[in-house]
């Protein structure tokens, strides 16, 4: 069984037990996360397409720690006119652990 979940503007296939990073959730280590925005579930006999989501279906997660991604560098460069512009960048991301996809059997 496997669902596509939306959230922080990106789509996401998870699976019980798959590990996730996400845009931070503004939540302690350890709590549980509610994702809500169900797009797809496929539960293996049978598929159900949200028009936009899946309607009682929900994606229950604990989230496991805030991480930092890898280091992206923008470097800007005009040549021959000494202008050299370095940047570095690493975005935060909060660690998510899914732990079960509930769904009722009222879903369109």
């Amino acid at each position: 069984m496997y669902a596509i979940i939306e959230t922080g503007g990106k789509q996401y296939r998870v699976e019980k037990g798959d590990v996730i990073d996400v845009e931070l959730l503004g939540t302690e280590k350890g709590s549980k996360v509610e994702f809500k925005n169900v797009l797809f579930v496929n539960t293996g006999s049978s598929t159900k397409v949200g028009n936009p989501h899946v309607d009682g279906t929900v994606v229950i997660g604990e989230l496991m720690q805030e991480i930092r991604g890898p280091k992206v560098i923008s470097f800007k460069y005009k040549k021959r006119k000494n202008y050299r512009r370095k940047v570095g960048h690493r975005q935060n991301y909060s660690q998510v652990k899914i732990t079960e996809i509930e769904e009722s059997g009222n879903g369109s």
